[in-house]
């Protein structure tokens, strides 16, 4: 994978990788102007993204009901410089009728054990907490709710 990153003056960038979509960065410290996202944001987007497509690809296949699905990243970072990320919690909410919960953490697993490549070479930085929540279609009543413990 290749990427490139240009300077758009101040603190602000865009870049691009091998897919060709242009990304925007910039921070509100150190004179930049507060216009897009900051690189760690990036970083724990990239995780989130990564476990979401493997579980919902495979809650797909098996062919489950679902309404609504998000994937939290609450990811703690130090405090003190570089404030790298020492801890993330990774919350899937699943809306839907009937949704298995057996289903879900299968998928939940080969994402976290097999297909994740973020997952996996963040997992060996910083511990993750796996939980999810099965919700009805209404969306508010919490159905089941547990963790998954990675091998």
């Amino acid at each position: 994978m290749d990427v490139v990153l240009n300077w758009k003056g101040k603190m602000a960038f865009e870049g691009a990788s091998d897919s060709g979509f242009v990304q925007k960065m910039d921070t509100d410290a150190a004179g930049g102007e507060n216009t897009a996202a900051r690189p760690m944001e990036f970083i724990a987007l990239g995780l989130a993204g990564c476990t979401a497509m493997d579980v919902i690809s495979i809650m797909q296949k098996k062919k489950q009901p679902i309404i609504e699905f998000q994937v939290q990243v609450h990811a703690q970072r130090a405090e003190e410089h570089p404030k790298v990320f020492i801890g993330a919690l990774i919350e899937y909410l699943v809306t839907g009728k009937d949704v298995d919960e057996s289903s879900l953490l299968r998928a939940i697993e080969l994402s976290a054990e097999k297909y994740c490549p973020a997952q996996a070479m963040l997992g060996k930085v910083f511990p993750m907490q796996l939980i999810y929540k099965i919700l009805d279609e209404d969306g508010k009543t919490v159905i089941k709710q547990g963790e998954y413990k990675t091998k």
